[in-house]
């Protein structure tokens, strides 16, 4: 008498593929280029992408931009929005997928908070020296 038992404890799962990081790498290298080389719109120029993520089932693409200093963020998404379609269909004639992935454009204002969390460290650190007899 033999028993099968049948259930899967976390972390013991099929390991997570990097196929998607892979084509995210690969989405965001040729958004690069189209960015840099191709994009008339007035309201792209300057920005840069900061990271991709792709969805396992590679149907989902969450594209991180930045902007340069003093630049819309709002304008340069609804720029980025409007390009949409051209990016798809470059990526569809380059990329080897069989779907290409939708694409979702999120403002990344990491730099931002960074340089928010610096100001304040800067604050503290002054407010220490100004304390100290």
């Amino acid at each position: 008498m033999s028993v099968d038992l049948d259930f899967k404890l976390p972390g013991l799962g099929r390991p997570e593929s990097s196929r998607p990081k892979r084509v995210a790498e690969a989405i965001k290298n040729e958004l690069t280029v189209l960015l840099l080389q191709k994009v008339a719109d007035p309201r792209l120029s300057g920005v840069r992408l900061s990271r991709v993520t792709v969805t396992a089932d590679l149907k989902l693409a969450k594209i991180y931009f930045t902007t340069p200093v003093g630049q819309d963020s709002g304008v340069a998404l609804k720029g980025m929005n409007r390009a949409k379609g051209f990016f798809r269909s470059h990526l569809a004639r380059v990329l080897n997928l069989r779907y290409t992935p939708d694409l979702l454009f999120y403002y990344d204002n990491l730099n931002e908070e960074i340089g928010r969390i610096d100001d304040l460290f800067r604050q503290i650190e002054k407010e220490r020296k100004d304390e100290q007899p």
